[in-house]
């Protein structure tokens, strides 16, 4: 799946002269955790701001500065001082689990899109992946869900469905991981139109054990 089906577009940007308090009370309002930062003239990304960039730049609450003081060395505070400068961006058609990867191997929580001048068309974030994940394992929808250990065989998944075709079910969704040992891998199926004993019955002639199987 590309980036474009699942990345924020309705996107909320500042520029690095933009006060910190502005952009924690944008951030509050429109319950955002993070904003792209666009060069005033060219409008293409110079940085990112985060939530715990914001954190980082209030006063400690044992600061002995009283309210008002704190108030006004924020609004003298700007973007540019504590945005990060260095950002991983995706395109468009960059593929989902690219995205994903970038994210986790860098520690970050958001990855911005921008187009091919390097102006930011969208963002894509932890949320938007995890409801991806939702929808590849049919979570929403009600069935029988199977984590079986298959022979790491070609055809494997092919038979598998036939034979639960075979017994009138439907798969929702079905994903597979490598197993224990190279000769074997983890299969996470979800089926519905069948009892647990008629799936049971559909697939016990391919599988090496039921991990786990339940309503849901």
């Amino acid at each position: 799946m590309l980036l474009e089906r699942i990345m924020s577009t309705n996107l909320y940007m500042v520029h690095p002269g933009t006060p910190v308090t502005d952009a924690q009370d944008l951030m509050r309002r429109e319950h955002l955790h993070h904003l792209p930062v666009v060069d005033d003239h060219s409008r293409k990304l110079v940085g990112i701001i985060s939530e715990k960039d914001l954190l980082y730049a209030s006063p400690s609450p044992a600061s002995t500065l009283n309210v008002y003081e704190m108030t006004r060395l924020l609004s003298k505070l700007t973007v540019s001082k504590v945005m990060t400068k260095k950002v991983f961006t995706a395109t468009a058609r960059d593929l989902v689990e690219d995205a994903a990867r970038i994210m986790v191997d860098n520690n970050i929580g958001c990855l911005p899109v921008v187009d091919a001048d390097g102006y930011p068309v969208g963002i894509v974030s932890e949320t938007d992946i995890f409801r991806l994940f939702i929808d590849l394992f049919g979570t929403r929808e009600k069935g029988l869900r199977a984590t079986l250990r298959i022979p790491e065989e070609p055809g494997e998944i092919a038979r598998l469905g036939e034979d639960i075709a075979g017994h009138n079910g439907n798969i929702i969704s079905i994903g597979t991981w490598p197993g224990d040992k190279p000769t074997n891998a983890v299969c996470i199926i979800k089926v519905d139109g069948m009892t647990k004993d008629q799936f049971l019955s559909s697939v016990e002639n391919h599988i090496l054990e039921v991990i786990d199987i339940r309503e849901t």
